[in-house]
Order: C-alpha cells, then structure tokens, then sequence
C-alpha cells in the first residue's frame, strides 16, 4: 500500500532472518521508495520464541495516527495448547521507521491464525477476523475489535473528484451535522443517514482534508481529497 509520505509499504510471508524458521525466515515488513529504494524495515522472529509474531500474510493499512497495522499468523506469547508450537498469531503497529509494537497475541479462546490484517473503521477502532479458534476450544475463528484511542473520522469515497462533483461522506454519529468544508472551502451537502452525508466539491476547493462539523464536535477526513 502507499504510505501517506509516497513510499510503498508491505509484508513478506517468508524471508528476512533466516536463521529462523527452518532456515526460511518468519517475514518481513518492508518499504519500496517512490525511487525504487528497497529497505527491510523488520524482520518477525527478532524476539525469543518469536514473542514478536511471524508469517504476516495479511495487508497493511495506514492508520488516522500515521503508524501501520498488520497481523501475523503465528507467534506471540500465547501458552495454549491449541495453538500449537508456533503459537496463534499477533496485531502489531509498525512506525513508518520501522519500530515494531506487539499490541495482542491471541491465544485460542479469542482466536488464532489472522490472515486478512485489520481495517479502521470511522470510529477509530480496529476490525479484524480470525480463521480459526474461538470460546470453547471451537475452530470456527471469531471476529475482534482493538481500540488504540484513536478518534473518530471521515472518509471520502472517492477520494478523488472535479469541482462539481458530487461525493459520499462516511462517518459515525453525522446526524445534525451542520457544515462540510474542502479544505476550508464550504460545500453544500445533505445528512443520508448517521453514517452518510453526500456532498458536492464546491467550486474553488483545493486539495485537503475534508473537514464535518457535528454536534459532537468537528471531524477531519482520514486522508486528503484530491480536487482533479
């Protein structure tokens, strides 16, 4: 995916030190430049038993905070039998410089084996599934939220258009929503729903965040709009 600096980002299922599993490697997280420059930002199994997660199979996104979030398949700190010896998988954030956080190991009951990654959704919190494990030693897998604190937003599909054009705004709580701006440039628009407004890019609107103003208080566009 590309990153909000310009620079490609992704994961590696395999590969990186590959003095770890069978000789092969757990994973990498890596970083292509808009000039072609290849960096391993890291490589999963640094930590003992693997503590640190391996086998990132799962997109990366670019969270409203800059940093990036995956998930790995296996590793963690999970003692559960069930999981096996390469244990049931992590969510990890990764800073745009490539430091690592571990924020869950799952361990079974709550699932194991995420292949999908995680979204974001306009409340801020973190949505995800796993494919297996779940309460009671089941194997149907589950689907989990992760809150980091992060507030909530909007989002503009698309997030690209020509002045004139009219776009949807998702969010949460947009009932009563009493202006919308590009980039300081108000716009007409009409509240869908409480998870939708549909507004149109006013003349003279320049590339920015889209700003909602709402009875709770003012939300920002996760990402720039793109006036064409």
């Amino acid at each position: 995916m590309q990153g909000a600096d310009g620079n490609s980002y992704g994961t590696t299922t395999n590969g990186g030190n590959l003095s770890e599993c069978g000789g092969g490697g757990c994973g990498t997280v890596f970083k292509i430049s808009s000039a072609g420059e290849f960096t391993t930002l890291y490589s999963f199994c640094s930590l003992a038993n693997c503590a640190d997660g391996e086998f990132p199979i799962g997109a990366l996104i670019q969270a409203t905070d800059g940093n990036f979030y995956g998930t790995t398949t296996a590793g963690g700190t999970s003692s559960n039998s069930n999981c096996s010896s390469v244990t049931c998988g992590t969510v990890f954030q990764i800073t745009p410089a490539g430091k690592l956080t571990t924020l869950h190991s799952f361990n079974y009951t709550d699932g194991t084996s995420p292949y999908d990654g995680v979204m974001q959704a306009t409340n801020g919190v973190f949505y995800g599934t796993t494919s297996l494990g779940g309460p009671g030693n089941t194997t149907s897998g589950t689907i989990f939220s992760l809150s980091m604190g992060l507030s909530p937003f909007v989002e503009p599909l698309p997030a690209f258009g020509k002045e004139g054009v009219t776009i949807d705004i998702l969010g949460t709580d947009l009932k009563g929503t009493t202006a919308v701006s590009f980039d300081g440039t108000a716009a007409t628009f009409k509240v869908v729903s409480k998870t939708e407004i549909r507004a149109t890019v006013p003349s003279g609107a320049k590339t920015g965040k889209i700003e909602v103003t709402t009875p709770n208080g003012t939300l920002k566009s996760n990402v720039a709009f793109q006036v064409l």
